[in-house]
């Protein structure tokens, strides 16, 4: 919404800070990385790419892995996404049932979700599901917490308005809840895309023969750390990609919401 508000030479003077940005990065990192001792805790970022580009170009041997990681993180998100969203609007609209069911909620969100990981490989075997599981587990809450809130703080004025119109439940749940709750939704998203990916991942490092998290782990066991950050920016690069996706069809589905430019002329 932010970029949206900038003008065009405004834009490409930022994009340039930002890839200057990089580019310093980067040339720190390799600078720094001729000290051996530096390049055996951070690498050597051209042989990071090196090893990208054998993933991608020359043995091929990542689509397999990065296929698994991201079918586990998709099933995840859109599991976690769909749960979420359905039980925030469930007890946004039911404050006895929140108020009954809000001290377990509020415990299960407290609850290190990670230590669960050995319960689901138990339960759902060493394949992506017990991935999926742990994922859901993190996508979930923040989904659930971001729709309930979304409910709950729609103005009672507007609600009473509605009704005066003759609005029944079914009406104000699709034209007056649910466009509330929405924004709130597409802000947990965001989060949820990283979350998705970090449950897969560590599912992946406590027990599985396959995925970028299982590549990064049999890297980790070598001292091979240029591996380690070639899957790093590897999940890196698609997280960036699904919150772009995301970008996308949220410009789509908020076209509704006034322009920063236009709420300021009103």
């Amino acid at each position: 919404m932010i970029w949206k508000a900038i003008k065009p030479a405004s834009r490409l003077s930022l994009r340039l800070w930002q890839i200057a940005i990089l580019v310093v990065i980067l040339a720190v990192w390799q600078i720094a990385s001729t000290d051996p001792k530096v390049a055996f805790f951070f690498g050597k970022p051209l042989e990071v790419w090196g090893r990208i580009w054998d993933w991608f170009v020359v043995n091929r041997d990542i689509y397999h892995h990065l296929g698994i990681t991201l079918t586990e993180t998709i099933l995840a998100f859109f599991i976690g996404t769909a749960a979420g969203m359905s039980t925030g609007l469930w007890l946004g609209l039911s404050p006895a049932a929140s108020m009954i069911l809000d001290p377990y909620l509020k415990a299960a969100n407290s609850m290190p979700r990670v230590i669960l990981a050995p319960i689901f490989a138990m339960w759902f075997g060493l394949g992506i599901w017990s991935k999926v599981a742990l994922s859901v587990t993190l996508v979930f809450f923040i989904v659930f917490f971001n729709v309930y809130q979304g409910v709950r703080e729609v103005s009672p004025t507007l609600l009473d308005n509605a009704r005066m119109l003759g609005a029944d439940r079914r009406q104000l749940l699709r034209q007056v809840y649910l466009p509330s709750a929405t924004s709130w939704v597409f802000s947990s998203l965001h989060t949820s895309v990283g979350l998705a990916f970090v449950g897969a991942v560590v599912g992946e490092y406590l027990g599985s023969a396959a995925g970028v998290g299982y590549l990064i782990l049999q890297a980790e066991g070598t001292l091979d750390v240029n591996t380690v950050f070639a899957g790093i920016i590897v999940l890196t690069g698609c997280a960036l990609v699904m919150d772009s996706l995301l970008a996308v069809i949220e410009k789509r589905l908020m076209k509704w919401q006034p322009k920063s430019g236009e709420t300021e002329k009103l």
